[in-house]
Parts: C-alpha cells; structure tokens; sequence
C-alpha cells in the first residue's frame, strides 16, 4: 500500500461544502481586511485555546514577533530558544530587534532543556521562547521558574496540553501559526498571538496594523501583518474539528507506538502531565537514510524535520556557543517523521507501521 506523507487535498474535500459556504459569505460581504470574520475567529481560537485574546496576524513567523513586541522586548535583548527548532523561530525573534540566544534541548522530549536554558541567562536575557516541538508540550513550569518572561511557540502544538492547560495559556503570550500543514490550518500563511494579558493583546492589535489605534492616528511604530477575512472564514470552519483531529492523530500516533515500541526506533516520549498534540509523529533512526529509502522502496512517504540545527545553517553560524548543542546536533542527524494525520486510514497508518518495523 502506497501510504502519502500528507495530503491536504483529503482535507479540503471532506470540508468542501462548508469552506465553499464560507468562501461565498466573505465575497459577498465586502470586507476583507480585518472584518467580522476576523473578530469572529479570534474570539473562538482564544476560547479553544483557554485564553482570554487571540490577535489574528499574517501568519506564525509575525505572531512570534509581535508576541515578543507586545510583551515589551526591546531592541539589543536576549531570547533564549531551541538550537533544533525551525528558522522561522528565529527570523521572528530577530524581526523584533532581540538577539536569539541558542540552548539546548532535552533529549527524551526534542523541547528546551531548562538547566542548559539557565547557564545561558544574561542580564541581557529578556524572555525565552520555548517550542512545543512536534506538538510536545516544553516543561513550561521549570522554565517559569527561571522568574524571566515566557513567550510560547505553539506553531506545531495545537491542541497539546499541559497539566490539563492548553498550551498558549501559560506563558506572558504565545504565537500560534496558521501555515496549511498544522493541525489547524488556512489555506495560506496565517498567524494569531494568544494572551491573558489586556495590555498585550491591546499592543498586538497595534502593531499588527501599523500602530494604528484610530483612522491615520499611529501612537506605535507597528507592521503591516493582519490576518485577513477569508483566512479567519476557513479557520472559522475548520476550528470545531481540532479537538476531534488531536484526538484522531492522538489514536493513530498508538498505532506506531504498539508497532515500534520493541524496535530499535526511539518513539515519541509519553510524559505525565503532558498531552501531545502529534502534529508530527518523529522517530530517531540509526540508519536514517536507509531507513527512509527503505520506506520509499515500499511506497511510505517521510520527511524530516530538521535535518541541520539553527546553528550549523550558514546564514546562522553566530549563533553557534562553546561546545555547541551535542544533543539538538545528534537529534538533528537521527529524525524522521512519519505518515501522521487525521485523513490517513487505519489500513494506511498499519501499513507504515509494519513497514517501519521490518526495518
């Protein structure tokens, strides 16, 4: 059986008729720059995501920067945040002004190591940013400890939990994105900063829309990232099926978890107090390129996320730090991410399952 890494066709099609409703409603309506429609979803996310704001921007690489913005960093200031994460974490921190600060990640969850996270606080050091990597929840509680500022990338952990809170609940603000491959996502670049905070939420939706508080009246220097109407309308329709897709993802993800548990593959850890969202389901792999032609040979789409920590990217050689980040650097050489969604079948989920196990 040919089993496709992901197919965001199968999603459209099994939502067709409610997006083409809401497609039409936007049309007809006229506004399309933050609209009702906008209003409407930012007021449903922020409820789903046990917040009491969710600010729509232009997508998750602006929601990192304005959360970091409107949680008042400033020019020249540290963020500390995962060597093994994505670049557009840091292209977000850097946009703000910030300078990232590399740490290193725990080696059973792939997510911010708070020891290593506090050998590298300086009285520069203004926030931290840790990253719900995969969909695992980072160990937020021992990095609030620290007493510096927490800013949550939850681009990947729509629906993970942690404690029973969801996560962009917890920390001074959260960025969430949109991108069309998450567990929630547009049909395009789309983003949203999540907040307790009234103050933050209220610097969000200013610097979202050039520091614009009335008609052509800027009281902040802003950015031009606004999430627009029929974004907000395709999110509106799909967000009532998170909570049903983590829990499909959630069932499927135990699949491999039965199949591989015995084999040499190290699967996603299983921590108490933490809900994973399995926005991706990663494996380590010896012999990743074997493993992964293996797969190939028999039909099983994989991909890897990422094959080169932040600091070994040539555009980002100055973040590298003395003794470099041994564990991010052996993940990075060792991930492989497979077939996990909530429109593969059982029959297809098995079929990669006994297919990774063979080997």
């Amino acid at each position: 059986m040919k089993v496709p890494y992901l197919d965001l066709a199968r999603e459209t099609a099994a939502l067709r008729p409610e997006l083409d409703a809401a497609l039409a409603r936007v049309l007809e309506s006229g506004a399309y720059i933050l609209s009702d429609e906008v209003a409407s979803f930012e007021a449903a996310f922020a409820a789903a995501s046990g917040a009491q704001h969710a600010v729509g921007v232009a997508s998750g690489t602006d929601a990192i920067t304005i959360a970091l913005l409107a949680a008042s960093i400033e020019p020249d200031d540290e963020v500390i945040t995962a060597a093994n994460t994505c670049v557009p974490t840091i292209v977000g921190i850097e946009r703000a002004g910030a300078k990232a600060v590399l740490a290193d990640v725990d080696p059973t969850t792939y997510t911010l190591d708070p020891a290593d996270v506090e050998r590298r606080v300086t009285p520069r050091t203004k926030a931290i940013l840790p990253v719900h990597l995969y969909g695992q929840p980072a160990d937020l509680g021992r990095l609030l400890e620290l007493g510096i500022p927490v800013v949550e990338d939850c681009a990947q952990a729509h629906g993970a939990s942690l404690d029973g809170r969801p996560v962009g609940s917890i920390g001074v603000a959260a960025a969430f994105s949109f991108y069309p491959t998450k567990n929630l996502g547009a049909l395009g670049d789309a983003g949203a900063v999540v907040t307790q905070s009234a103050d933050v939420a209220e610097r969000a939706r200013l610097l979202r829309n050039y520091g614009e508080r009335e008609r052509f009246e800027h009281v902040l220097r802003g950015l031009n990232s606004r999430l627009d109407a029929i974004q907000a309308a395709v999110l509106g329709v799909k967000l009532p099926t998170l909570r049903p897709a983590v829990e499909r993802r959630r069932a499927l993800a135990a699949v491999y978890d039965d199949a591989l548990g015995e084999t040499s593959l190290v699967v996603p850890a299983t921590i108490s107090g933490r809900e994973h969202s399995y926005h991706l389901y990663v494996v380590q792999a010896d012999d990743r390129d074997g493993f992964r032609a293996a797969l190939a040979d028999v039909g099983i789409g994989t991909a890897v996320h990422y094959p080169t920590p932040i600091h070994r990217q040539a555009a980002y050689r100055d973040l590298d730090a003395p003794g470099g980040f041994p564990v991010a650097e052996a993940l990075c050489e060792r991930v492989v991410s497979l077939p996990l969604s909530e429109t593969h079948t059982d029959e297809e989920i098995r079929a990669a399952a006994r297919a990774a196990a063979s080997f």
